[in-house]
């Protein structure tokens, strides 16, 4: 049987002989019923108050299960970057290295190219001087043989000009020299 403030003020008990002091029975239940009154609407505040700590407590674990969804995908996120992070950075090591040996090769090649340039340069100007000394001999050749021709003619003329013809004799190498 539920017991409720009214029903404790409505409740009439059985007159005996030398029964209970009705008015100090009345006041009793009277008394009673407030304080059982009180005790009931404190007991609906807590009940309100649980349940609304229950939703709070529910929306908590909503919220906490949440940030750890959130917090686990962030950590995944993370670690999905720095991996990433790590392989663009392995390629872009690895690009730059190719690069840079491409580079090098380039040069090694540009080197080799210009050192045979060079040394082809070297053969052409050793080639060149020598059909220089080769012209410039054949030329004082035939310079000593007109010069001999000339000195023959002359001898019969005039002996003096054979000194001024000795001096003429001409050095090959040192006209290749003058013109280098």
């Amino acid at each position: 049987m539920k017991v409720s403030p009214l029903s404790i003020k409505k409740q009439e008990f059985n007159k005996g002989l030398r029964g209970y002091d009705k008015e100090e029975v009345q006041a009793y239940l009277e008394k009673l019923a407030d304080e059982f009154e009180i005790i009931q609407k404190e007991n609906d505040s807590l009940k309100k108050e649980l349940e609304e700590a229950n939703e709070r407590l529910t929306e908590f674990r909503k919220i906490e299960k949440n940030l750890q969804n959130t917090l686990l995908k962030a950590q995944e996120s993370s670690s999905k970057s720095i991996e990433s992070t790590k392989k663009q950075a392995g390629l872009i090591i690895k690009e730059a290295e190719i690069k840079a040996s491409q580079i090098l090769e380039k040069a090694r090649e540009n080197a080799n190219e210009i050192r045979n340039a060079v040394i082809h340069l070297r053969e052409e100007r050793d080639m060149i001087v020598s059909k220089l000394k080769a012209i410039v001999n054949t030329q004082s050749r035939i310079l000593e043989v007109k010069a001999q021709d000339t000195e023959k003619e002359e001898e019969k003329e005039k002996p003096k000009k054979t000194e001024e013809i000795k001096k003429l004799e001409i050095d090959a190498n040192e006209i290749v020299n003058k013109l280098l």
